[in-house]
């Protein structure tokens, strides 16, 4: 016997409030355009951005020069 067809209910990313995940929600994975505009700001400030070391200045590497000719 098939399950019965449950919508899934996911918390949205931005506000936490219950999200339902189906076609019907165009909005899906988050609640409203609201909170969408939200989250695609974040991605646009860069605010999810990884953190990494700096570069390193030319020259500041342990490589040894090139061979001159």
């Amino acid at each position: 016997m098939p399950a019965p067809n449950v919508e899934r209910v996911v918390p949205c990313p931005t506000c936490r409030q219950p999200a339902v995940y189906a076609e019907r929600n165009r909005w899906r994975p988050f609640c409203s355009a609201r909170c969408r505009g939200i989250d695609l700001g974040a991605w646009a400030n860069e605010d999810y951005r990884v953190p990494a070391a700096p570069p390193a200045e030319a020259g500041d590497d342990d490589r040894p020069a090139p061979p001159r000719d």
